[in-house]
């Protein structure tokens, strides 16, 4: 064991960040774009299918205040 507590490691601040930008790009090159590219348009779809389920629960909600406003009689 080194001794060396756990706790000592801590969150990247901002120059660890371009340290690890810069080993990133050394290391996966012409690939990082491609994946980065990737990752943005698996975002963008992602977003699509929420606003989407959204719009859906949005649709059959409107829907159960129309029958509950035609089909009841409150007294």
């Amino acid at each position: 064991m080194l001794g060396i507590p756990i706790g000592w490691f801590g969150i990247p601040g901002g120059f660890e960040w371009i340290i690890i930008l810069i080993i990133a790009l050394l290391i996966f090159g012409k690939r990082l774009p491609g994946t980065m590219r990737s990752i943005g348009k698996g975002i963008v779809e992602f977003k699509k299918g929420l606003k989407g389920v959204k719009d859906e629960v949005d649709e059959v909600e409107e829907d159960i205040k129309n029958i509950d406003d035609k089909d009841v009689e409150v007294k």
